[in-house]
């Protein structure tokens, strides 16, 4: 007779064969990313937080067409990626259960203890924020802020609206600009505030593309147009840098790269 457990295990690898270049284990990149940071930690959590995860969302597609379970994959993957530890990438997992199932928090402290628990009870909450306009943007900074006890929770809530802005080209355009815009007020300043340079300028260009789609398509044929002549310009500057740095013995090498779409937006 087959357990609940191995339903989940079975379940989960045969979902697997939809959304992940490895049809045995789509858990495999998120795992690895993680040990690569964290290699003395206990990885099980990350197998009993994805059987979990598969056999709450397992009836649910995306806008996309595609199985739920590819949100919190990728959410998950993107926290590995940061460097998160196995709680905190656990959570990723399950940072939608509570909310978008019949999946209690109880049972969630249950079976994963307080500290995930607290961590997808508060991305759940920060959920629920309602979003009025620009106006409102620092006082709901402060607001995200202060809901965030744990600094984590914001963490993994700015990985989740990283993978929602990504596919936000399946949602309705009304939607998707109400979001970008809460997206590019809020959450894109607090990723800069915490140092997470990356997830800040990922924001912020999927943002821009959504709200002055006009002005980003125009920004980009313009970029390309120019492409040649800005890298021999800046191959030229760079070398004369480095020269000047190495005749005046100073131990340092100077690189350059491009701007991004938004930052020549906003000059």
């Amino acid at each position: 007779m087959v357990s609940d457990v191995d339903d989940g295990y079975f379940s989960a690898r045969t979902l697997g064969c939809e959304i992940s270049g490895n049809p045995l284990d789509p858990l495999e990149p998120i795992m690895n990313a993680c040990k690569a940071h964290h290699p003395d930690e206990d990885m099980d959590i990350l197998n009993r937080a994805y059987r979990r995860a598969v056999r709450q969302h397992s009836p649910q597609r995306r806008k996309s067409g595609e199985p739920y379970i590819i949100h919190p994959l990728a959410v998950s993957q993107i926290l590995a990626d940061l460097g998160m530890g196995p709680l905190v990438v656990a959570a990723g997992l399950l940072h939608d259960t509570v909310e978008d199932t019949d999946y209690t928090l109880e049972e969630c402290r249950a079976e994963f203890g307080d500290t995930v628990t607290g961590l997808v009870d508060g991305v759940t909450k920060l959920s629920k924020m309602e979003y009025g306009d620009s106006a409102q943007a620092e006082t709901i900074r402060k607001m995200v802020v202060a809901m965030s006890r744990d600094v984590r929770v914001l963490v993994v809530k700015l990985a989740d609206r990283v993978h929602n802005a990504r596919t936000w080209r399946y949602v309705k355009t009304s939607s998707a600009q109400k979001k970008a815009r809460e997206t590019l007020d809020v959450y894109a300043p607090l990723a800069n505030r915490l140092g997470m340079n990356a997830i800040k300028t990922e924001l912020e260009e999927l943002s821009f593309k959504v709200l002055y789609p006009k002005i980003y398509n125009e920004i980009v044929v313009l970029v390309a147009r120019r492409a040649g002549q800005r890298d021999v310009y800046l191959k030229q500057i760079l070398a004369e840098i480095n020269e000047d740095l190495d005749a005046q013995h100073i131990d340092a090498y100077v690189t350059g790269r491009p701007k991004d779409y938004f930052s020549i937006y906003q000059k």
